[in-house]
């Protein structure tokens, strides 16, 4: 889905508008000049954004998978031959 976007001059003259649009609809993209120059979010996207995320062993741990004994290891066998001549150039 594509952001809405909107130009600076108009995000100016209609800034209470793209406040509610950021609220209510998602992040709203402002250009100058024809390029990306901000995106609107609502505080509380921003908040949820700015919350710090678990790391991925806090994750693993939490996980009720934990101590079920899965068993996950390496082969240890050696690499099979792979012949090569055939192997056009």
């Amino acid at each position: 889905m594509r952001m809405p976007t909107w130009q600076v001059h108009e995000a100016k003259a209609r800034f209470s508008e793209l406040l509610r649009d950021a609220a209510n609809s998602g992040p709203q993209l402002v250009t100058k000049h024809g390029r990306p120059a901000a995106v609107v979010v609502s505080a509380d996207e921003y908040d949820d954004a700015e919350a710090p995320q678990p790391s991925l062993l806090d994750v693993v741990q939490a996980s009720p998978m934990v101590g079920v004994g899965l068993g996950f290891g390496r082969d240890r066998s050696s690499a099979r031959a792979v012949d090569l001549s055939e192997v056009e150039p």
